[in-house]
């Protein structure tokens, strides 16, 4: 998918908004998605220093490094582009080791479900085998 992304790019706007076209003619839905791609990711704008303005702002509100769009832009003040990336960095790792604690936590939780199952198992299993067993319990003539 990325390298259908970049070829598109190289070939510019003619080729996004011939995709966009067939897209339509192939199934509507298909055709919105792909203009929603285009306008959303500034592939193609429509009027000079108007739209590109709005555009933006807009990155100023998205989250950084996202699979759609690419890290933010550098802000001309190296300082506070240093913190952006520290802090960044912080809340990826905060983020990661967040995910291996809630992993770690279903875990234990599965393990404890795992092991009152097997006393349980092991309860059942043995008031049957221990009347099995016990000759008392069976009847003689």
């Amino acid at each position: 998918m990325p390298m259908m992304i970049a070829k598109l790019d190289e070939l510019g706007k003619p080729a996004w908004i011939a995709l966009m076209i067939l897209g339509f003619m192939i199934w509507w839905p298909l055709g919105l998605v792909t203009l929603a791609f285009i306008l959303g990711s500034g592939r193609v704008t429509f009027a000079k220093g108007g739209m590109t303005r709005w555009y933006g702002a807009t990155d100023q509100m998205r989250p950084a490094g996202t699979w759609w769009q690419p890290p933010p832009r550098p802000s001309g003040n190296r300082a506070f582009d240093q913190y952006r990336h520290e802090t960044l960095q912080r809340l990826e790792e905060e983020q990661r080791e967040f995910q291996e604690f809630l992993a770690r936590l279903r875990m234990a939780k599965d393990k404890a479900e795992f092991d009152q199952f097997m006393a349980e198992r092991r309860t059942r299993s043995g008031h049957s085998t221990a009347d099995n067993s016990d000759p008392s319990s069976s009847s003689q003539d």
